[in-house]
């Protein structure tokens, strides 16, 4: 059965989640039909490149109060605190969420992740990991073994997560970064780009460098 699923997000980062949607149904990975994209303001540019991948715009955010109940949402928003917002937003309209993983990327035995997950090219999730709602892991990261992963989370590009680490809700590791063995980043903390995190990290704060601070 072929699933209709709506993209939150006509930016970049949704685009490129449409890509792996995209890859997946290639792969005959489920058949799923992206139907459209929602989204409160649209640039010009993001409509354009729509219409080049030649998938519509649907409409504002709201769109979803009157979709079939059938219809699958997936978030396109690369930042977790404004995926949490859209989260508690969609959840109120009471549509099933789609879960995404590119046939490049791999997730390990004893992974276990919640609605609406989103798995880019080359990613890689090793064994025993929870992954939370919503999560994103992104092109080229990695998660380490008995590591918990909090609703929201977004694990940036070429971002290494060590084994037996929680991230908390809507945390974000940055591009290049490294969180090493059973550290601890916080609820809506950032880990920035190319930093190390050698301590626990607590709720949000902002850590750069190396060591992270």
């Amino acid at each position: 059965m072929t699933v209709d699923v709506v993209i939150v997000g006509c930016g970049g980062h949704g685009r490129e989640v449409l890509t792996i949607v995209q890859a997946m149904t290639d792969a005959g990975r489920g058949a799923a039909r992206v139907r459209g994209f929602v989204d409160d303001r649209p640039s010009e540019r993001n409509l354009k490149l729509l219409q080049r991948a030649d998938v519509p715009y649907l409409g504002r955010v709201d769109w979803l109060r009157a979709a079939p109940v059938d219809t699958h949402v997936l978030i396109g928003v690369g930042h977790p605190i404004v995926r949490q917002e859209l989260g508690r937003r969609i959840d109120a309209h009471g549509l099933p969420a789609f879960s995404a993983v590119h046939p490049d990327a791999t997730v390990g035995p004893d992974v276990v992740h919640g609605e609406g997950l989103v798995v880019f090219a080359g990613a890689r999730v090793t064994t025993n990991v929870t992954l939370g709602r919503h999560v994103h892991l992104n092109q080229n990261c990695t998660v380490g073994h008995d590591t918990v992963v909090g609703d929201f989370v977004s694990v940036n590009p070429l971002a290494a997560v060590s084994g037996d680490c929680r991230l908390e809700t809507a945390a974000l590791v940055g591009t290049c970064a490294s969180v090493l063995q059973g550290r601890q980043v916080g609820a809506g903390a950032t880990v920035g780009a190319s930093a190390c995190v050698v301590h626990d990290v607590p709720p949000g704060v902002v850590v750069k460098g190396v060591p992270a601070r």
